[in-house]
């Protein structure tokens, strides 16, 4: 179960000055090639104040030069892990373009005006869903759980509004440091990372693959 890379040299000279650029010229290269599903697709690592991590699949829903945000219960797992650390790296795995992205910093709470801006674009039943699942907690059934389902939908038939849970939003990981992984022959991989120095300055280095 190995697999010969073969692609073109990335270099420092190829990429942008600042790492939000690089991303969006790899995100729009991903999110072109049809053998790639939800390029948004992120694993978000979070840890515990003693340092016991936790990995899970999580959906980008916005980045600029402010960071990377995804939306998620407060309460949940990896809501009191960046609660009481607030350190988290994030992973974009694009297999099929033997391209890895990976972004180490510093995780804060957006504006409540933007998770609710956001809330409101979601479809009716994810906004129930939000309500419905104490995400991370141990529940009874699955059963259990589609009946709060089904009495939250009944509380808020379409195409009324549903209320923003207050333990629901949006989470802002500020880079410190974006790695571009470019896969090649013999793994002599491709690894160049951004630095973050001082405001509006990035440093770029390569590393060892």
């Amino acid at each position: 179960m190995r697999e010969q890379y073969r692609t073109t040299e990335l270099s420092a000279a190829d990429l942008a000055p600042e790492p939000i650029g690089q991303f969006a010229r790899w995100f729009k290269e991903t999110a072109a090639n049809p053998a790639i599903h939800e390029p948004n697709a992120m694993i978000v690592s979070t840890a515990t104040p003693d340092g016991r991590p936790s990995s899970r699949t999580v959906l980008l829903k916005h980045y600029d030069e402010a960071g990377f945000v995804f939306f998620t219960n407060y309460e949940s797992r990896k809501g009191k892990e960046l609660a009481a650390n607030p350190y988290a790296s994030l992973l974009f795995p694009w297999h099929p373009l033997a391209r890895q992205v990976i972004v180490t910093g510093r995780a804060v709470h957006i504006g409540r005006d933007e998770t609710v801006a956001y809330f409101r674009t979601r479809p009716h039943g994810s906004q129930l869903g939000a309500w419905a699942s104490p995400q991370s907690e141990v529940i009874a059934s699955r059963a259990d759980l589609l009946a709060r389902y089904e009495d939250l939908a009944a509380r808020y038939p379409e195409p009324g509004q549903v209320p923003v849970p207050p333990q629901w939003g949006g989470v802002r990981v500020v880079p410190e440091t974006v790695e571009f992984w470019q896969g090649h022959e013999n793994r002599l991989h491709d690894r160049l990372r951004y630095v973050h120095e001082e405001p509006g300055t990035w440093r770029v280095e390569r590393l060892a693959p």
